[in-house]
C-alpha cells in the first residue's frame, strides 16, 4: 500500500505526495464524483439491488475545504457542499491521481 506523506489543498485540486516520490494531483470536482460514501454510491444488498445513492452530478465549483486521517488506510475530506461521509482509501486516491495523467 502506498502512504501519502503530505496532503495539500491548492487551488482546484488536491496535491498528494507518496511515501515512494510519486505524486498525485486530483481535481476536487473528480474527487467529490467519485465519493465512496453510501450516500454517493448507494448501497447493495446481499441479491444486488441498489439502494439510494445520487444520480450522477456536475460538482464543478465544489471545493475540499479540510481533509482528516483515518487510521493508517484512508482519508476523510469535507467539501463546500456540506459532503463529508467518503473514506478514501490511500488506494482509490491513488487510482484517481493515476487516471488524471
Amino acid at each position: 500500500m502506498h502512504t501519502p506523506v503530505d496532503i495539500q489543498l491548492i487551488g482546484s485540486e488536491v496535491a498528494i505526495r507518496w511515501v515512494d516520490g510519486a505524486e498525485s494531483f486530483i481535481s476536487m470536482a473528480t474527487l467529490r464524483a467519485n465519493s465512496p460514501s453510501a450516500q454517493t454510491r448507494g448501497e447493495r444488498d446481499i441479491f444486488g439491488h441498489q439502494y439510494g445513492g445520487e444520480a450522477q452530478k456536475n460538482y464543478v465549483g465544489v471545493e475540499a475545504t479540510d481533509w482528516e486521517r483515518i487510521g493508517n488506510y484512508a482519508i476523510r475530506f469535507e467539501f463546500s457542499d456540506g459532503h463529508r461521509t467518503g473514506l478514501y482509501s490511500y488506494d482509490l486516491l491513488r487510482q484517481l491521481g493515476e487516471a488524471t495523467v
